[in-house]
């Protein structure tokens, strides 16, 4: 079982740097629209704008937020209630746990059938986008596999919560900005 969970959380490190990426690629093409929008001000010969920037960005928007999920649920990052989970004695705060992480991973495992559908049937179907031809499974398999970590990291968060372990791991958080 520990190296099932090892696995999941290697997976969610992983998970949580190609989050980054997305999000560094996605500020890095705003930058350069930007430059180039600015630039042909100056220079009328340039183009007014870097051709399909806004699609790109939002299909790097929604490929970071699903990436870093995962690992953002291992770091206790997500947004919970804990005015009930304080009130709560060791016992019931593990059994209110696992009956929570049971269902996030219920909805996301539905979720992540759903989309693997869905991308599938773009694949099958090659399907495209209307302003620049890209295939749209390529970006539906990006959020498709981000959601599938995420199910995976309930998963652990389930078996965690079950055999009393820790259900977060400190060591991933960032460390808080100096005031």
């Amino acid at each position: 079982m520990s190296k099932l969970l090892q696995g999941i959380e290697s997976l969610s490190q992983w998970d949580g740097w190609i989050g980054v990426a997305c999000l560094t690629t996605l500020i890095a093409l705003m930058v350069a629209e930007l430059a180039v929008r600015a630039l042909s001000n100056v220079f009328p010969s340039l183009p007014g704008g870097l051709p399909h920037t806004w699609e790109y960005c939002s299909y790097l928007m929604a490929a970071s937020f699903t990436f870093g999920a995962a690992m953002t649920l291992r770091t206790g990052g997500h947004i919970r209630v804990q005015l009930l989970l304080c009130r709560l004695g060791p016992g019931a705060r593990r059994a209110l746990e696992t009956l929570t992480s049971l269902i996030g991973l219920l909805s996301v495992s539905f979720l992540s059938y759903s989309m693997a559908r869905f991308t599938w049937t773009s694949f099958v179907s090659g399907q495209v986008s209307a302003e620049s031809g890209t295939l749209l499974w390529m970006p539906q398999l990006a959020v498709t596999f981000g959601i599938l970590l995420l199910a995976l990291q309930l998963l652990a968060r389930v078996i965690q919560a079950l055999a009393g372990l820790p259900l977060e791991d400190g060591r991933m958080k960032p460390t808080a900005p100096l005031e």
